[in-house]
């Protein structure tokens, strides 16, 4: 697979998870949210809710629009830069951030009473995963870096 076929494939994937979260946030979340609030009589909870969970796809957004600035680099087979390190350490820092707003997010709701320790438990699940994500992240935008001064090096004495 030549780098222009891989990036214009992660492109594409990056324009489906985008379309994905679309429908996941003004589709399904409402949906899902009315019927609740409908059974559980939590209808005076529905929009503070889904409030809070549109917030969380703003890094999510941001991290998709700096995952599309690696694609271009990897396209320019420029794939081990320091631009696309930054870039993973951002995404980084954006899930980490997420991950502490919905976090502290479900726990104000929670000592509100608007919330259930359900909800908690199942948000813990969602952190630990939004955790490991990032950590991921950062240690890609690591080794990036480190790959970046090696070929930088390398270019040098060509």
């Amino acid at each position: 697979m030549t780098q222009g076929k891989l990036a214009g494939l992660l492109k594409l994937i990056t324009i489906g998870l985008g379309v994905i979260g679309a429908c996941v946030y003004f589709l399904i979340l409402p949906g899902i949210g009315q019927d609740w609030a409908a059974e559980e009589g939590y209808g005076g909870y529905f929009w503070p809710w889904l409030l809070f969970l549109w917030g969380t796809g703003i890094p999510c957004y941001a991290a998709l629009f700096e995952f599309w600035g690696i694609c271009t680099e990897i396209k320019r087979d420029n794939s081990f830069c320091e631009e696309n390190a930054i870039r993973l350490k951002t995404i980084s820092l954006l899930i980490l951030g997420d991950v502490a707003y919905f976090f502290a997010g479900n726990l104000i709701f929670m000592a509100l009473g608007m919330s259930h320790p359900g909800v908690i438990l199942l948000s813990l699940a969602v952190d630990v995963i939004g955790v490991g994500i990032g950590i991921a992240a950062a240690a890609l935008s690591h080794l990036v870096y480190k790959a970046a001064v090696l070929k930088s090096e390398n270019d040098l004495t060509i």
